[in-house]
């Protein structure tokens, strides 16, 4: 099966294109709960999405499934659940949580009325993760290496999928029969880390989910409407040929990818501090 593909967005116009030429979830980012001291000082997108986004999104998606980030648990979270709901989510995402516990009462909240999604995205996560990924009446799983790679002080968030946690969080997950992903891509010649390699790395974990990054398509500008299709349509068609190649691929090659990742991670994370001492 092809990777579910997801993107960010409250912009109705780009949402509407991502839709028409395949991406699989529209999603909706109400977080705004600890993010900016998390995230200060570095090139990450703040939300500025509201409820009334869900709403809008809802009306012009029409094969796509709108997902929707909360906030972290706090005290509002039922009521918080609740609007997402009536709003029309399919899909609730619950992000910067750390136990078995936390996720179970995420899903007493919902009460399978969407699909629950957990985002592994803390150290305590990961390792409280076994417990975790047993919890019923969670549907899937992602791991997201932005936060996770700042939380194990980092240089570069792909350095998770190099060093090999990538790879022991994906079998826990899997072991437990749930469908899981991890990060984001770019354009498939694109990103720092190139998109051609992660997914082949998507492939070797059986991972079916990643994001579509703010490198694929910044929905924040303001391009007219046929350069935006013209970016989804060829964008999303480059990914789905390139996957058709890897369903033939051997082993051999799934393995020669992983230990290429591993040095361009190595070399990156190098010129990156060469930058800093500068």
């Amino acid at each position: 099966m092809p990777l579910i593909l997801m993107y960010i967005t409250n912009n109705v116009k780009v949402a509407s294109i991502a839709d028409r030429y395949g991406v699989d979830r529209i999603w909706v980012d109400l977080e705004i709960l600890g993010k900016e001291k998390r995230q200060q000082n570095l090139n990450t997108v703040k939300s500025n999405h509201t409820v009334e986004d869900i709403t809008a999104i809802r009306n012009v998606i029409d094969k796509a499934e709108l997902l929707v980030r909360i906030n972290p648990l706090y005290e509002k979270t039922k009521r918080e659940v609740e609007e997402v709901i009536a709003r029309g989510a399919d899909v609730i995402m619950l992000p910067m949580f750390y136990t078995a516990q936390e996720a179970k009462e995420f899903v007493s909240y919902v009460s399978g009325r969407a699909k629950t999604m957990l985002l592994v995205e803390t150290i305590e996560a990961e390792k409280n993760l076994e417990e975790i990924a047993k919890v019923e009446g969670i549907d899937e799983i992602h791991i997201g290496l932005n936060d996770l790679h700042l939380a194990y002080h980092k240089r570069f968030m792909f350095q998770l999928l190099a060093e090999g946690n990538v790879d022991r969080m994906c079998q826990i997950i899997k072991r437990a029969g749930l469908p899981y992903g991890f990060g984001g891509i770019a354009k498939l010649d694109g990103g720092t880390l190139s998109a051609r390699h992660i997914i082949s790395e998507h492939y070797r974990l059986a991972s079916s989910r990643a994001i579509l990054s703010r490198s694929f398509y910044d929905s924040s500008r303001d391009d007219e409407e046929a350069v935006v299709e013209q970016i989804f349509q060829q964008g999303i068609s480059e990914i789905r040929e390139f996957e058709k190649r890897l369903k033939n691929e051997t082993e051999q090659y799934f393995e020669q990818n992983r230990l290429r990742v591993q040095k361009e991670v190595a070399a990156i994370v190098k010129a990156l501090e060469e930058k800093k001492n500068d």
